[in-house]
Order: C-alpha cells, then sequence, then structure tokens
C-alpha cells in the first residue's frame, strides 16, 4: 500500500493483514482523490480542510489527506491492532501533529463535545454493517460540519443503503466491487 499524491508520495505504509479491517484500494484512492480534486460539484480544497476518517483501518486515507497538506486529520477506529498500525504509520511519516488518533466506536466519539468542524468526512464501514446510517444521523444533529463539506461513504456495489433523507448524494461511482457515494448533509 502505499501513497499516491502530495509530499509523501510514493512512499508505503503499514497495513493490517486481518479479517476485521479492509484497505482502501490504491486505484480507488485514486479516484476519490481525482473527484475531490477535479469535480466542479465539490469545491474543496483539501490542503485547507479539517477531515474526520470514521473506520479509519490503517489510516490510508487520512494519511493521503495529510501528504496532500490538509490542516488536520482526526482517525476513528476501534480496532487495537489498527490504531497501532495509524500510530505506527503517523510516526514512520513524522506527522502526529497534524493528527489526532482516537480508539473508539464512532458512535461514542460522536457523542462526545466536538468543538471543530469538519470539511471533509470519510466513511469506510465494514460492508456487512450499517451503523454508519445512524452516525451520519448524529453529525447532522450536532453540526460538526463546516458550511462547505462533502461525505464520503465507501460500499460494497450491491448495497442498498437507505440515508437519502440524511445527506443528498452528488456523485456516485462504482469501481469493481467498490460504490463511493460523495453527498453534503
Amino acid at each position: 500500500m502505499r501513497i499516491i499524491g502530495g509530499k509523501f508520495k510514493g512512499k508505503s505504509i503499514i497495513f493490517l493483514k486481518s479479517t476485521t479491517t479492509r484497505p482502501l484500494k490504491d486505484s480507488v484512492k485514486e479516484n476519490i482523490f481525482n473527484i475531490l480534486n477535479h469535480s466542479n460539484l465539490i469545491n474543496l480544497n483539501i490542503s485547507q480542510s479539517n477531515i474526520l476518517d470514521l473506520y479509519s483501518g490503517v489510516g490510508s486515507f487520512g494519511i493521503e489527506c495529510i501528504s496532500r497538506g490538509s490542516k488536520k486529520v482526526v482517525f476513528v477506529e476501534n480496532d487495537k491492532h489498527a490504531i497501532q498500525v495509524i500510530n505506527n504509520n503517523l510516526k514512520a511519516l513524522s506527522v502526529l501533529e497534524e493528527a489526532k488518533v482516537v480508539n473508539n466506536k464512532i458512535i461514542n466519539f460522536l457523542n462526545t463535545k466536538i468543538k471543530e468542524k469538519f470539511h471533509i468526512f470519510f466513511f469506510d464501514p465494514p460492508f456487512a454493517k450499517n451503523e454508519f446510517i445512524e452516525e451520519l444521523r448524529l453529525i447532522k444533529k450536532t453540526k460538526i460540519f463546516s458550511s462547505n463539506h462533502i461525505v464520503i461513504i465507501h460500499r460494497e456495489r450491491e448495497t442498498n443503503d437507505a440515508f437519502e433523507d440524511i445527506i443528498k448524494p452528488v456523485i456516485i461511482k462504482n469501481y469493481g466491487r467498490s460504490k463511493i457515494i460523495f453527498g453534503k448533509f
């Protein structure tokens, strides 16, 4: 697994061989960043953004954002082994100050008093689960999003999650088994 853009382009990151985490494929990640950078439907500058990377796994999405100059990335992951890998990856790149790593369930984290506003929300939940829908509701309710924001959700292509009453999809793309939804609250 590698970083595909920014100041750490080409550097490898450690990934976890596990049944509980699934790495975001480089090709899918590259397409996500192409859309973020070039779509006229999304008007965001990653280098000016606070990122909330939920279901972080080994942190490949958030680390990619740090490489591209994001202000700050908050990684939230419940798996302790994945948290170790995130911390090791951040330490290897000497970017611990640009990140906050939270070892907790997403819903517990979202129920804390979060003071900052985020521009990019990245959800990469297990394909078989849909708890993220309740988490989307909570984000919308607590208004921790900036007026200029985007929600990115990585799902299995065949899933039919009902979240249109929470976010409005702007772009939906399929890449192999993956479906990427870009939306706004």
